[in-house]
């Protein structure tokens, strides 16, 4: 979704941890091999969709497991309670799936329609991929007689719409920033990091003097934590023409940000022994339970952060850019509940559907999550209730950026290519441009496969 605000799933996909670096690119060529074959080889499910209609009966729903996941499911208990009451003889089943694995699973659900859900939850850097592969259902009616829906922030709106027709209901906003142990900052006498360069070398002052922690957690898996460190090097991730996507990853540009980023992983901040295989999770969890000094996540992490151990001695602040003053652009990711194409209950589905994403849930998993609404009357009340959220709301107003839409991405994301691009960097296994040249040639097969 494009540059201005792009909504987006704030995950990314993990390879297995290993103690060794040999286990660690077994691991990632098996996920690849994996990943590629589920892409590559799973039939489309286009004309999969039911003609039933059933009135009752049981919705089965996939939602993403959260870090720290209890507060979540409260909330969506009390949509589906909401819903129960409101529909008699509809019954619902709630499934808390990785995200790590959603890829594959989503994908074995469009094919086989039987044991698919009714809804998931999916990350709009899915939507053209799903719309493609014929998994989710055109609801551009439903969405537009539904009251709520008028006060959907318009780009939001545009993540779940494929050539003009609606594919879902926006579920919340996603964006990274920086947080830091402000403890840590007061007791070895540091200041905030108003560049990157500062970041950097603040985050090796912070392991130096207190080796037992990460400087900064970062991850070889953490595509959109690193992706920041490329943009604000003006790099890109792919260049579209005339609706044709080709990759950049490989550009001068692009190798300065992926250099940036590479040079955190070492014994001087975050082994890469230890942080190469690390998701987003992994570096929030890292940070919450007291083994980093900083740490990039999102306002949909704080939740999480404030369950943990550094509770009352953390801030947040923009992730800064290269330039003093500058915020790093950040990915704009949030997450979209669709309805099965397949689902025999259409009707019920869409109803529930409605219920998991309006502003009263919205407005709830804010409360609880830190998930920022879609809505923008409901975000400007939360922004007002909640100052925490205000450096994440600067990072949108300064821009942030977007994965290519095209449908290449889901095989791309699912197959790892940026995160085996990164971990072949800091393994030493190749140097910035080989794995960049060699990530853009798997990009552009996947954007030539797609069309």
């Amino acid at each position: 979704m494009k540059v201005s605000l792009k909504f987006v799933h704030r995950a990314t996909p993990t390879t297995p941890r290993s103690s060794t670096s040999h286990a660690r690119r077994a691991a990632v060529a098996a996920l690849l091999v994996a990943g590629l074959t589920a892409t590559a080889c799973a039939p489309q499910t286009s004309d999969s969709g039911s003609d039933k209609d059933e009135k009752t009966g049981t919705l089965r729903v996939w939602l993403f497991q959260e870090v720290n996941n209890k507060p979540k499911q409260e909330v969506v208990d009390r949509a589906v309670a909401d819903f129960k009451k409101a529909n008699d003889g509809a019954d619902v089943k709630v499934e808390y799936i990785p995200v790590e694995t959603r890829a594959e699973k989503i994908k074995a659900a469009f094919n086989d329609p039987k044991s698919a859900p009714d809804i998931i939850e999916y990350g709009n850097t899915d939507t053209a991929g799903y719309v493609k592969d014929g998994g989710l259902a055109d609801i551009t009616k439903e969405f537009g007689e539904w009251t709520e829906s008028k006060d959907t922030d318009p780009t939001a709106r545009e993540s779940v719409t494929v050539d003009g027709k609606v594919y879902g209901a926006p579920y919340f906003v996603g964006v990274r920033a920086l947080y830091y142990r402000t403890d840590i900052f007061k007791d070895l006498g540091l200041d905030v990091p108003k560049t990157q360069a500062e970041l950097i070398s603040t985050a090796k002052k912070i392991r130096a003097e207190k080796p037992e922690l990460y400087g900064l957690a970062v991850g070889g898996a953490y595509t959109y934590g690193a992706m920041p460190f490329l943009w604000s090097h003006d790099g890109n991730i792919a260049t579209e023409s005339g609706g044709t996507y080709r990759s950049a990853i490989d550009s001068a540009a692009a190798q300065k940000g992926i250099k940036a980023y590479t040079s955190l992983f070492g014994d001087d901040n975050c082994p890469a022994s230890k942080c190469a295989g690390m998701g987003g999770n992994d570096t929030v969890t890292a940070f919450a339970s007291g083994k980093a000094g900083m740490a990039i996540g999102g306002d949909f992490s704080h939740a999480a952060v404030e369950a943990g151990k550094v509770k009352g001695n953390y801030a947040v602040v923009p992730l800064p850019g290269v330039k003093e003053g500058d915020i790093a652009p950040a990915f704009a990711g949030g997450n979209n509940v669709g309805v099965l194409k397949s689902t025999p209950r259409r009707t019920l589905a869409v109803e529930l559907m409605k219920e998991l994403a309006d502003k009263k849930t919205q407005g709830e998993l804010f409360d609880a999550m830190g998930f920022l609404p879609t809505y923008t009357d409901v975000r400007e009340d939360a922004a007002k209730n909640k100052p925490f959220i205000k450096p994440f709301i600067d990072t949108l107003a300064s821009g942030a950026k977007f994965v290519p839409a095209s449908p290449a991405w889901g095989q791309i994301d699912a197959s790892l290519v940026l995160p085996t691009m990164f971990q072949e960097v800091v393994s030493g296994r190749k140097d910035v441009a080989a794995a960049a040249k060699d990530a853009a040639k798997k990009m552009n097969d996947a954007f030539g496969t797609a069309g």
